[in-house]
């Protein structure tokens, strides 16, 4: 066994970052569409004006969610990593707090390929990676190289077709 582990080197679709811009877009019109819902009933059930400012100050912390969410996406792109040996699966991520993690392949149990909508406009699929305790997802890669990597971990945790 290596005692240094490099860095993982592999880094997610550049198309990741406009299927998270559309769906944190999609998800901030929905919300601000119910918000815009409760201020019309607000005005024509005259709620208690403490329900006015409740709603004011939900709509100022929506409206700083929705610019973080235009920037979010670059940062994951941007700190995103992953790498894969016969030993281990390598999973790196975070701007601020980064969090870098090691999955002996003898504890995965089996891994699969996911594709949304969104990903599937794309031409992308997302890897979950299933242990005793926990899932582990490669959010967003092009699908040569998902279904690719997906054969790879079955292959070196040893997961069988069930």
């Amino acid at each position: 066994m290596n005692p240094f582990i490099t860095a993982p080197t592999n880094q997610l679709s550049k198309d990741s970052v406009k299927v998270w811009l559309i769906s944190d877009g999609v998800i901030n019109l929905v919300g601000f569409l119910i918000l815009g819902g409760l201020f019309i009933a607000d005005h024509i059930f005259t709620w208690a004006p403490w329900a006015f400012w409740l709603l004011v100050a939900v709509t100022v912390v929506s409206f700083f969610g929705a610019v973080w969410g235009c920037w979010k996406p670059f940062l994951l792109y941007k700190h995103w990593r992953y790498g894969i040996s016969e030993e281990f699966l390598q999973l790196k991520s975070g701007a601020l707090h980064e969090e870098h993690q090691l999955i002996p392949m003898t504890k995965i149990q089996s891994v699969s390929t996911h594709q949304g909508p969104l990903l599937k406009k794309y031409h992308l699929y997302s890897i979950k990676v299933h242990t005793m305790g926990s899932i582990h997802t490669i959010p967003a890669l092009p699908e040569a190289t998902a279904l690719a990597l997906r054969d790879q971990i079955a292959r070196y945790a040893k997961v069988e077709e069930v």
